[in-house]
């Protein structure tokens, strides 16, 4: 049976490719430090864990869930907010459930624009933004994130054109690749230019507890008028360890989220209750496990920019989420270099074109292995020989 024209046009999954590579690899029985994958490595704490187990044996946990979530999520989602971010969230109308964040960002567009309308994307970005394009058939285009602006954008560059027509704008930080973070004065600026041109701001929140030195990432929804105008996506896969478990939820602007909920009305009975009873476990519970893990992910940061320097690579310092965002020798282009390193020093890395046309010249590293297997892979790299000390 022939497949539909969105099906047929949705973009080839760049991480399958990646992973396809790595398997190949393995299966020749070569020992492959994987610094290529976003895949958490810790596990889940034991507390939430216990939460689940617990509920699994509640038959009420057994039946349908409600269809836009449990009153206890919502509620607890909202109260998270507060004590993490000093934020206000109503739980009835700010807050939809999502099956892992994945979900919501490609909803939206679904949800909120018609045929041909302009979404605007971060280059380098999460290449999942772009699956949204052809299932809500809406035209995109995209700004770039330069080193130079600290991997921030630079709204004055947006055309005239651009403002005029867009509908929906991207946003992710802490930020997947490049490790950038933003500041509140960039959230203002980003809240006055929706504004200005009646745009829906999207801010992907994944790695929304993983800041480095001290400082804490900062909420979209914490600026002034940011519910007037977007959403933000937070997903419990980065800061729990529950990447399997797929729970997540939007906040903010009630017609956005509102528009998540009737979509999702047609699509989904919601998540399985037990695992709301552990997400809201995760949010409430002891934090404890989320001060050692973003200090074990800081602890690994410096290992590899450490390693980096000792090597001779000339680095930068992630603020934020649990990648590094490192240049590539001017021999090579990233898919050759991230080819090159699995080929010849069993390392690794993800292509940073994979990422978009802005991410050619670096590679993604992931911080996901342990502190030995870090420098061991600087070893395997230095030996190529490639960096001047």
């Amino acid at each position: 049976m022939k497949l539909s024209r969105r099906v047929e046009q949705l973009p080839s999954q760049f991480f399958a490719s990646l992973a396809g590579k790595v398997a190949a690899a393995i299966k020749e029985g070569r020992d492959i430090i994987n610094l290529g994958q976003g895949n958490p490595d810790q596990p889940t704490p034991p507390h939430i864990i216990q939460a689940l187990q617990e509920s699994v044996e509640d038959p009420a946990t057994h039946k349908y869930s409600p269809f836009r979530g449990t009153e206890e999520l919502k509620q607890a989602a909202a109260l998270f907010y507060k004590r993490e971010y000093g934020v206000d969230l109503d739980p009835a109308s700010e807050i939809a459930i999502l099956f892992g964040s994945k979900i919501g960002l490609i909803e939206l567009p679904v949800a909120l624009m018609d045929e041909g309308e302009l979404m605007l994307l971060p280059d380098p970005g999460y290449p999942d933004y772009l699956s949204s394009v052809p299932l809500a058939n809406v035209a995109y285009s995209t700004f770039p994130l330069l080193e130079e602006n600290d991997f921030l954008p630079d709204y004055t560059a947006l055309t005239d054109e651009q403002k005029k027509l867009a509908k929906l704008l991207y946003l992710n930080y802490p930020n997947n690749p490049t490790g950038g973070v933003a500041t509140k004065g960039f959230f203002e600026d980003t809240v006055a230019l929706a504004r200005q041109n009646d745009i829906g701001i999207v801010h992907d929140f994944a790695y929304g507890a993983i800041g480095f030195d001290g400082d804490q990432p900062v909420s979209f929804l914490q600026t002034e008028g940011a519910k007037d105008v977007g959403v933000e996506l937070y997903t419990l896969s980065k800061t729990y360890n529950m990447a399997g478990w797929r729970v997540g939820f939007a906040a903010g602007n009630k017609d956005m989220i509102e528009a998540i909920n009737i979509l999702q009305d047609h699509l989904f009975v919601s998540l399985f209750p037990a695992v709301q009873k552990a997400a809201s476990e995760a949010l409430l519970g002891d934090q404890s496990c989320v001060t050692a893990l973003v200090k074990l992910y800081e602890q690994r940061r410096n290992v590899l920019i450490e390693e980096c320097k000792r090597i001779g690579w000339k680095v930068t310092a992630p603020k934020g989420s649990f990648f590094a965002w490192l240049p590539v020798p001017a021999a090579f282009t990233s898919e050759e270099f991230a080819d090159y390193l699995l080929t010849e020093a069993d390392v690794a890395v993800a292509a940073g074109n994979g990422f978009g046309k802005t991410g050619e010249g670096y590679i993604r590293v992931g911080l996901l292995v342990d502190d030995e297997r870090i420098r061991e892979a600087l070893r395997r790299i230095e030996k190529l020989q490639l960096f001047r000390k």
